[in-house]
């Protein structure tokens, strides 16, 4: 490429989005390609001319291994969508116009579904108006729901956070008997795909039991059934643990959340914002039974934990990155980078470069056969794929006791 890249971040961060910005800079630093910008905040920043230039923010191989440790999103992120074309052309010739004017040629947003979106209007629009610029796709969420790839970077890392902190909630609920007996909900987000809910089967193991039960948005909720789960469980052992989906429903169609706020706030994509599932399953079994209960929501934690992220996830996340910038040198556009499995014994995994049509507004969920009959847990297909997704670790850069990060200037 002749002219400068600009790459952006857009929508929830993950522990290892900045590991694919990373991999930008590096490609482009070693094609040679003169000036990488950076979007402050995602399109919505680069709307308003917001950017950065990545050589005075990275500049070093050291800068990058600090990026790679990093968590949320080293250059700010937003859930701004971009609005239809027709009538909206104004806010598309202002992208070609700021592009332009920093002489960028190509532009790499690292996001999810909506974010996909985007890019596919852009190359959409470029295509229409034959303008020279081209656009790429580099994939990221922990909800793990972008079609094609095997799976997204971003998620290893959570689902890592996720079966840890559930086997120490375990060993800390085992603590007591039957004389303080305790059931925990453990609530996780995920609004129409299990993946991240599923994780907590991963917790299982030679030192562990598993939780009690798994519950996914991929079924219908019955909280007859969840009630009865409970009782039954809390006859046989003084430690309760079960792990359900913020996005859970019951049969007409409502989140459980709902149940106990009908006022959901939504976002600027239209999706409610989901919490308290665990608290209002909490109040019930409370009220049912007069056991004490526990909620627990892992909230932002399970995006943020760099410091527990997998080494597997941080080398891919940084490969989707390195080869966008490889595949736009080839005058790809209109593209998203997936990553390919090749093997489970060992390991594979290639990328390669995909038509953004095919992934943009189409949501993949866990599938039906990995989940029980019961529709209370996973079966062993689950694990196959994602045990390695968790694998290896990268320690973080220690000062003064705590993880050092690499903070926008």
């Amino acid at each position: 490429m002749k002219g400068n890249i600009v790459v952006g971040q857009s929508g929830g961060p993950t522990a290892v989005i900045n590991s694919s910005v990373a991999g930008v800079y590096a490609a482009a630093k070693k094609l040679g390609i003169n000036k990488v910008y950076g979007m402050v905040h995602g399109i919505e920043g680069f709307l308003k001319g917001d950017l950065c230039d990545l050589d005075e923010q990275i500049g070093d191989e050291t800068g990058i291994e600090l990026l790679k440790r990093t968590p949320s999103a080293f250059l700010g992120s937003c859930r701004f969508k971009m609005p239809k074309i027709e009538g909206h052309e104004d806010t598309y010739e202002k992208v070609f116009e700021i592009m332009e004017k920093y002489d960028i040629e190509c532009l790499f947003y690292c996001g999810g579904n909506d974010s996909m979106d985007t890019v596919k209007m852009l190359s959409d629009y470029a295509a229409a108006h034959n303008k020279p610029q081209r656009f790429m796709g580099v994939p990221k969420t922990i909800d793990n729901d972008l079609p094609i790839t095997d799976h997204c970077p971003g998620y290893g890392s959570a689902a890592k956070y996720i079966a840890t902190s559930i086997k120490e909630i375990m060993r800390d609920n085992e603590s007591f008997g039957f004389d303080r007996q305790t059931v925990v909900v453990v609530e996780i987000m995920g609004r129409n795909a299990g993946w991240l809910t599923a994780a907590a089967a991963l917790a299982k193991g030679s030192d562990c039991t598993g939780v009690d039960a798994i519950y996914l948005p991929e079924r219908t909720f019955d909280v007859d059934k969840f009630m009865d789960k409970v009782k039954e469980t809390a006859k046989k052992k003084a430690s309760v643990v079960i792990a359900v989906s913020e996005g859970v429903k019951i049969a007409d169609g409502r989140y459980v959340c709902e149940l106990a706020n009908e006022n959901v706030a939504v976002d600027a994509f239209g999706h409610k914002q989901m919490s308290g599932t665990a608290a209002y399953l909490c109040s019930l079994v409370a009220k049912e039974t007069g056991l004490k209960t526990r909620a627990v929501e892992f909230s932002t934690l399970q995006r943020a934990a760099t410091h527990l992220a997998s080494l597997t996830d941080i080398n891919e996340a940084f490969q989707v990155g390195f080869d966008a910038v490889l595949a736009a040198e080839d005058g790809k556009t209109g593209m998203m980078i997936t990553l390919d499995r090749n093997g489970d014994d060992p390991y594979q995994c290639g990328t390669s470069a995909y038509d953004i049509h095919a992934i943009a507004n189409v949501e993949r969920t866990v599938p039906d056969e990995w989940i029980n009959e019961t529709g209370d847990g996973l079966n062993d297909g689950y694990e196959k794929y994602a045990r390695p997704l968790i694998m290896g670790e990268l320690t973080p850069i220690f000062v003064n006791g705590l993880p050092r990060h690499l903070v926008r200037k």
